[in-house]
């Protein structure tokens, strides 16, 4: 009985051994899969983690880049605000801009009146200069020099050589350029003297050359208001020997530059009257 007992609890413990290491193996092969599916989770954690950093990273960059857009947004509004103020203020000034071009050119249409009336003027005068003086004659001259008309009589016809009497034929051709000046009351005559380079040597009452021209000059003034001519209307100036026409190497080139030049303009007063006029008008205008 007692042999019979010791085997039962022999078999007893035998079969509870071979249990136990199935279960241990079976519970370890659990243990390994729930190891696993750990392992497994973590992983997956840390790339979730990733991501959610990453997704973080870009709303951010996002919301910036919308705060960029939104700025660049108010700016453009305000742009077009001010292209659009600018564009009102730019159609003012263009309106502005085309007065004053407007005003500009019925200003140059009144100089270039004036001018083409000015040149009408000379024109008549040279024909009436030429007509009445002669235009035949070599020792005389009548032309338009920058404007101005000018009668240029050779030294011969007017005087004698060192002298600043007028000769009979002087006389002659001055009373036919007082008969034209008489006619044009608005102009005023400016007698110029020019002598070569020869220096003065007779003595008397005059230095030089300079002297000798203006006397000439003082000469035929005289003789113009002898004729009719109001002398503030005259005006006699001396160029000497510094205003030739052509060098002093020879006989016939002094002869050329021994000269009486009567211009014939208008009146200075009257131009700067007609400056001032402008000038008033444009200020009332402004």
């Amino acid at each position: 009985m007692r042999k019979l007992l010791i085997l039962l609890m022999c078999s007893s413990i035998a079969f509870t051994s071979c249990v136990s290491k199935k279960k241990y193996a079976e519970l370890e092969a659990q243990q390994r899969n729930t190891q696993d599916l750990l392992n497994t989770c973590t992983v997956k954690l840390n790339d979730c983690l990733t991501e959610k950093t990453a997704a973080s990273v870009r709303a951010k960059q996002l919301e910036e880049r919308l705060a960029d857009l939104r700025k660049t947004n108010e700016d453009l509004i305000q742009s077009s605000k001010d292209l659009t103020m600018l564009t009102s203020k730019g159609a003012t000034n263009l309106e502005k801009s085309l007065e004053s071009l407007k005003e500009k050119d019925l200003k140059i249409s009144r100089l270039q009146d004036a001018l083409n009336k000015k040149d009408s003027v000379t024109l008549a005068l040279v024909s009436s200069l030429k007509r009445e003086v002669g235009i035949n004659d070599p020792d005389i001259e009548v032309n338009v020099e920058k404007g101005v008309v000018y009668i240029s009589l050779s030294d011969k016809v007017l005087f004698k050589t060192g002298s600043y009497q007028i000769s009979s034929r002087a006389n002659e051709i001055l009373g036919k350029v007082a008969k034209v000046i008489q006619g044009k009351p608005d102009f005023e005559a400016m007698v110029e003297g020019h002598t070569d380079n020869v220096p003065y040597k007779s003595g008397g009452v005059l230095l030089d050359n300079w002297d000798l021209s203006v006397k000439r000059a003082t000469a035929i003034v005289r003789a113009l208001q002898d004729l009719g001519i109001s002398p503030n209307r005259l005006v006699a100036a001396g160029r000497g020997e510094y205003d030739p026409l052509v060098p002093n190497t020879t006989a016939e080139n002094r002869a050329k530059n021994r000269r009486t030049r009567i211009l014939v303009l208008p009146k200075i007063d009257q131009f700067y009257d007609m400056i001032e006029k402008e000038m008033k008008n444009l200020e009332a205008k402004g």
